[in-house]
């Protein structure tokens, strides 16, 4: 899309036809502003495995727009990854989002051959050469189960250091977060783009689950905010559009390489921040 930046849009796999249908639907309607590419979710220990991998090659070959794939290695032994690296390569699949994945429900410990995002990137690269644009994720607000910030941003120069093209962060709703996490693995040495993931705030419940699950932090002149709006859903979205959006201006203007915008399969709250930066199509 851009010399410059990069725009792209994130979809999950759903267990219902309705729901594909739906996910479908949005990624065309999104297609029309021309993303670089639509990525898809793998579930606790590949639990999306056909799902993602059907939805992947919808979007690659109907919607006409670059598909990538999320692969974890949870759960997973190498003859899987094997196979599915060999399936994505065939379809003419180039970019991969490389991650050690969450753990299944009930599963204490990681299971399967590899354990880590970074010996999955290694194993991408061993078996398929620079075949894959592989991004990885980042997490500027620290990993939720890392022991301390430290050791995270640790973990992620191994991560770039294994063979990373560039990487997708966690969402967060400060930029300032970004910023220092983006300084601080600079001076350790890694320099690839770091996007960042933009989640638009559409309901203040969700979004407090999903932020305690995955360790974003909403900040608290925010949660006031939206928990002051009760059940008022049409101000709880302009509220959310308008930081979001004001944040998202910050970061590009700070030299973000992008934004890839987390859309629960919707996508009219992306377009609305979309629309708000004036975003090229």
């Amino acid at each position: 899309m851009s010399k410059d930046r990069r725009y792209s849009f994130e979809f999950f796999p759903t267990k219902t036809d309705a729901g594909h249908e739906k996910l479908l639907a949005t990624a065309r309607q999104l297609a029309g502003y021309n993303p670089d590419f639509f990525s898809c979710t793998y579930g606790a220990g590949g639990s999306t495995r056909d799902r993602t991998v059907n939805t992947v090659l919808q979007l690659e070959s109907e919607v006409k727009v670059p598909a990538a794939p999320h692969l974890s290695c949870v759960g997973d032994s190498k003859d899987d990854l094997r196979g599915l690296l060999q399936q994505y390569q065939a379809a003419g699949i180039k970019r991969i989002v490389a991650l050690r994945g969450d753990l299944p429900s009930g599963m204490g410990m990681a299971s399967g051959e590899l354990r880590y995002a970074n010996d999955l990137v290694s194993f991408i690269r061993e078996e398929t050469g620079s075949h894959f644009h592989i991004e990885v994720a980042a997490y500027p607000e620290m990993h939720p189960q890392a022991r301390n910030f430290e050791e995270d941003l640790v973990n992620f120069v191994r991560k770039a250091n294994a063979g990373a093209d560039s990487a997708i962060t966690q969402y967060f709703f400060n930029a300032d977060s970004y910023f220092y996490f983006v300084e601080r693995v600079q001076k350790m040495g890694v320099n690839i783009p770091i996007v960042p993931g933009i989640m638009p705030i559409t309901n203040y419940s969700k979004l407090a689950r999903f932020s305690d699950a995955c360790g974003a932090e909403i900040p608290r002149w925010i949660r006031k905010q939206l928990e002051a709006y009760g059940d008022d859903s049409a101000s709880i979205q302009a509220f959310g559009e308008q930081v979001i959006s004001d944040m998202c201006e910050r970061l590009l203007q700070g030299g973000a390489p992008g934004l890839h915008f987390y859309t629960l399969n919707q996508a009219d709250p992306s377009l609305a921040i979309w629309n708000n930066l004036q975003l090229p199509r």
